[in-house]
């Protein structure tokens, strides 16, 4: 059985988990509200859609701030204990800092994989239906695009024209083996081209050695300008929410941009990402460890926290350098998810050095 002293500090540290998720909570209810309010004020029972696309979309931000919500946990758990000298109590018994420590991070740990488990499998089932709903809004919903077993598929509209394109794959800036199937507005059947390939670096594609097929008359032509309302960045960019997906959606979607033969090194990059969840919630925890055990006045308390604010704020520049490194660079994806993390245990590892002497 764990000993007393381990199930109170268990108890309280995830207690002020829950009180600082609940004021994280409220602060991103109050300004993503704000902006639904902006999105559909032209619309009918704004205040009742903005209310409801808000609580949607709450779960997949927290699990995005979660790391950073660990910390500053941490940082008032100390506050809480110390206040009542309890830390010198402990200590009193043997209890030392690594002994905190190990537990914190044993709990951070444990509660990461619970979160990755349950919370993410229902935070991207509800951002799903948040983008759904969201879309129903949206004034681009008149062109649409999935991925299935027979390659790329696209409904678009432009000039009341109708057309349904399907190609089999992807190859830089090309679609391979493309069908274009037109209706008019009254959804009458104009025509049908069909080409080996498509480059579609702009939203006017050129296609190349294609037949068009049209009131029972083929044609062939070697390259014909074809007007849409997609370009290379946005075909990509289909399905690259991923926080929409279950972890199971996801090994799905990655068996699509297979069949395309469309590069998987951000479907890889954003598994890692979720595997690695609980090992960056225990650094992160390990941080505000680290921070307030130097914290020997009380008086000094708001410093330690304006302190975990600006350190949260260091590590999301540091996350956002290495993931401009992997855009812009030729560096292998899996740095941008693990080199943060690196750079954070060798903080941690120098820091812990000395924490036993504190």
């Amino acid at each position: 059985m764990l000993l007393e002293y381990k199930k109170y500090l268990i108890r309280s540290f995830c207690v002020n988990i829950v009180k600082i998720s609940l004021v994280f909570s409220i602060i991103i209810i109050i300004m993503n509200l704000l902006e639904e309010i902006s999105f559909l004020k032209n619309f009918e029972n704004t205040i009742y859609l903005s209310i409801k696309l808000t609580l949607l979309n709450l779960p997949s931000v927290l699990f995005e701030i979660l790391p950073f919500i660990f910390l500053i946990s941490t940082i008032f758990f100390f506050i809480e204990i110390s206040n009542y000298n309890e830390i010198e109590t402990l200590k009193s018994y043997g209890v030392t800092n690594l002994d905190i420590l190990g537990i914190l991070s044993a709990i951070s740990f444990f509660l990461g994989v619970l979160i990755i488990i349950f919370f993410y499998s229902i935070s991207s089932n509800l951002k799903f239906i948040y983008l759904e709903t969201k879309n129903l809004y949206s004034k681009d919903n008149k062109y649409l695009s999935i991925v299935t077993s027979n390659g790329l598929w696209i409904r678009d509209i432009v000039d009341n024209q109708l057309s349904f394109i399907n190609a089999d794959k992807i190859i830089g800036d090309k679609l391979i083996n493309v069908t274009i199937t037109q209706y008019d507005e009254n959804f009458d059947l104009k025509k049908v081209i069909s080409s080996e390939e498509a480059i579609i670096v702009n939203k006017t594609w050129e296609l190349k050695r294609l037949v068009i097929n049209s009131n029972g008359n083929s044609k062939k032509r070697e390259k014909l300008k074809f007007k849409t309302n997609y370009d290379k960045d946005l075909i990509l960019s289909i399905f690259e929410n991923f926080s929409s997906l279950s972890l199971i959606e996801i090994s799905k979607l990655k068996k699509k941009y297979d069949l395309l033969g469309y590069n998987t090194d951000k479907i890889n990059a954003y598994n890692h990402k979720i595997f690695s969840y609980p090992i960056y919630l225990t650094l992160m925890t390990i941080i505000g460890i680290v921070l307030m055990s130097n914290n020997k006045k009380e008086k000094s308390k708001w410093i330690k926290i304006f302190i975990g604010v600006i350190i949260s704020v260091v590590i999301y520049y540091i996350n956002y350098f290495f993931n401009v490194i992997i855009e812009t660079l030729n560096v292998p994806y899996i740095i941008s998810i693990w080199g943060p993390l690196m750079v954070l245990g060798m903080i941690v590892t120098l820091s812990l050095l000395r924490l036993n002497e504190k």
